[in-house]
């Protein structure tokens, strides 16, 4: 009987994608970059993505030597910023560490910021064919289904016997086929074996699933044990200078929308009185309600009250400095900005 790797491998010859941007050539630095913006993120989203950032940093050193805002504005609209922030300190370590190129040694890789077990193995398998297995959502989507594993994915148990059985597989590739299979493994699960409505009637793996052959398709993966999302909710301020720039507030390096420009936001309308006192000549009162902004987040909903005051002035000792200042609507695609911001100022622009 063919093995798992195989009978992959043929649908793969097939039906797999072969024409991904980061497959030609398949560096490693253009397979890392695709790696880090492919987790939690759709390939077809990531695409004009990849070929922005490749224009703007071709090289490992070009990222490298990029200032931070530089590298937000390219991946702002992504998401999961931290994806950012770790891609752009572990370039400045392989700088400094590896002459600006990423190591070939999987505990090098692990030990740069943002790549894990699953991504420093697709590094390795997809740029330079080395044995080594992935483990991304896709993978365990899969490998729960085949093998019938049942259990939340996430758990440490579950997660060490999938493994197990990625490890097992991958010494049953042909050789010279490992980039190809760990490619095949990620667009298996993503348009064969997929969350929802899998095309069982297609599989190739099929005769020997074993969530096929017990009817369990639908229940594995183990769901989550689920939780209900806490709801918060904030304040932010659009404010315009009588030139109609807008202020813009650099957020921590830590925390939600870390390293990025953003509207001044308080998590109650006390507070956000208060700042507005300390920093700005004008009228809290006349600002103007906005539509309200709901964008959820990895662990808590937030609902985000915009107020928009025109013609203010920053108190003279306020005055700009490196985490606020007045920004013009053509400096906006120079800066990094969280998406919901990014619409509500083009929104507001349009009326």
């Amino acid at each position: 009987m063919p093995s798992f790797p195989s009978q992959l491998l043929i649908w793969f010859d097939q039906h797999g994608r072969h024409d991904l941007p980061w497959q030609h050539p398949r560096s490693p630095y253009r397979v890392w970059l695709s790696e880090i913006m492919l987790q939690q993120t759709q390939v077809a989203t990531v695409i004009p993505y990849f070929h922005r950032f490749m224009q703007t940093f071709p090289t490992l050193p070009d990222l490298a030597r990029a200032d931070n805002d530089t590298v937000m504005a390219n991946w702002a609209g992504l998401g999961y910023y931290a994806r950012a922030r770790n891609l752009h300190a572990a370039a400045k370590q392989c700088l400094e560490r590896h002459d600006g190129d990423l190591p070939r040694d999987f505990d090098a890789l692990l030990a740069l910021p943002g790549i894990g077990s699953s991504t420093a193995g697709a590094i390795l398998s997809q740029a330079w064919n080395d044995p080594f297995p992935i483990l991304d959502g896709n993978v365990k989507r899969v490998l729960t289904r085949y093998h019938g594993i049942v259990g939340f994915p996430g758990q440490p148990a579950i997660e060490k016997q999938l493994w197990g059985l990625a490890a097992a597989h991958v010494a049953q590739v042909p050789a010279g086929r490992m980039a190809d299979y760990t490619q095949a493994q990620m667009d298996f699960g993503a348009t064969l074996c997929t969350r929802a409505k899998p095309a069982c009637i297609l599989c190739p793996l099929q005769g020997n699933c074993v969530a096929h052959a017990e009817g369990q398709v639908d229940a594995l993966p183990t769901p989550k044990p689920s939780k209900t999302l806490p709801e918060r909710e904030a304040t932010a301020l659009l404010l315009e200078d009588a030139q109609g720039r807008i202020l813009l507030l650099k957020r921590p390096p830590t925390g939600i929308w870390a390293s990025l420009w953003t509207l001044p936001q308080a998590d109650t309308d006390a507070l956000m009185r208060e700042w507005f006192a300390t920093h700005i000549q004008g009228e809290y009162d006349n600002a103007e309600e906005l539509p309200l902004i709901v964008h959820t987040f990895s662990h808590y909903r937030l609902h985000l009250q915009p107020l928009n005051a025109r013609k203010v002035a920053l108190r003279a000792r306020v005055g700009d400095n490196a985490d606020l200042r007045w920004v013009s609507r053509t400096e906006l695609a120079n800066l990094g900005l969280p998406a919901p911001i990014r619409k509500l100022l083009e929104r507001h622009r349009a009326h």
